[in-house]
């Protein structure tokens, strides 16, 4: 069974603030520690302070990749006038570059099963430059998960998703990716743009 942190919890709430505020912490219990405890046992307390400074290492390596505003936009306006075979390739590429292995699907709920180990995920992402995405193009991934017997979702867009949607996508355990995501996901979109990376033909 997988263990997951209790949104809500300490060091949750730590991993979503800036990485700074869990080695002040950190920083604080040491200090606490050398100001109250006798100079044998000021070791002992200073322990505590190790599940803040490793809190803190992983925010700060996920702050650093978090892609900039400006890189997101970049990666939105470009995917926005993508053909399908350009984005469904540059989709396929980004998820091979991360470790998955790719099939593309005829399913009408989904154009891609990606696997990583032993975790089978469905991707949807023909639907990327809706306006306005609503429940149903999501309930009909989840059906197809179900068909298919994945373990998780992942739905593509750059366009607006409804606020029933959203609570459908965060009910059901739907990823959502958008901007942030897909800058992630494509970096060298931003590459290319900057003219780094040539085209490919």
């Amino acid at each position: 069974m997988k263990l997951q942190m209790a949104e809500n919890s300490l060091f949750a709430i730590l991993l979503r603030s800036s990485w700074w505020i869990s080695f002040a912490i950190a920083a604080g219990v040491v200090a606490v520690s050398n100001a109250l405890l006798p100079s044998g046992y000021v070791i002992y307390g200073a322990v505590g302070a190790i599940p803040f400074i490793v809190i803190g290492t992983i925010a700060a390596s996920r702050q650093w990749r978090k892609p900039s505003a400006t890189r997101i936009a970049e990666t939105v306006s470009q995917v926005r006038v993508m053909s399908w075979p350009e984005f469904a390739a540059a989709i396929e590429a980004g998820f091979r570059r991360d470790g998955y292995t790719v099939e593309r699907l005829s399913d009408a709920a989904a154009d891609f099963q990606i696997n990583k180990g032993w975790r089978v995920a469905l991707v949807s992402a023909k639907r990327w430059k809706v306006a306005r995405t609503g429940v149903e193009p999501l309930r009909d991934l989840v059906d197809a998960k179900a068909r298919r017997e994945a373990h998780e979702c992942i739905y593509v867009a750059v366009g607006e998703i409804s606020e029933n949607a959203r609570r459908f996508a965060a009910e059901r355990g739907i990823r959502l990716y958008q901007g942030p995501e897909l800058a992630a996901l494509l970096p060298a979109l931003s590459l290319r743009r900057s003219g780094s990376l040539p085209a490919s033909r």
